[in-house]
């Protein structure tokens, strides 16, 4: 577990995180994290949860078509 202080950054308050926690999360500056609330508190993830949902619908797209798509296939 990595404790991280609350800074001051211009007008806001936020964290720094560490280059290892970067390292772990494939994350450099400018990129884009998404906070979602777990049941012990927030989930701190770059992956986008609607792009869970918009994969999850084209499985199923997939699996209700599959014959169709195998037919395409050939």
């Amino acid at each position: 577990m990595t404790s991280l202080k609350l800074t001051q950054i211009g007008n806001s308050v936020g964290v720094i995180l560490p280059k290892e926690v970067l390292a772990r999360l494939k994350l450099g500056k400018g990129d884009t994290v998404f906070v979602t609330d777990a049941a012990n508190g927030v989930l701190l993830t770059p992956y986008d949860p609607a792009v869970d949902e918009q994969l999850e619908a084209g499985r199923e797209l997939m699996h209700e078509f599959r014959d169709t798509f195998h037919q395409l296939a050939k």
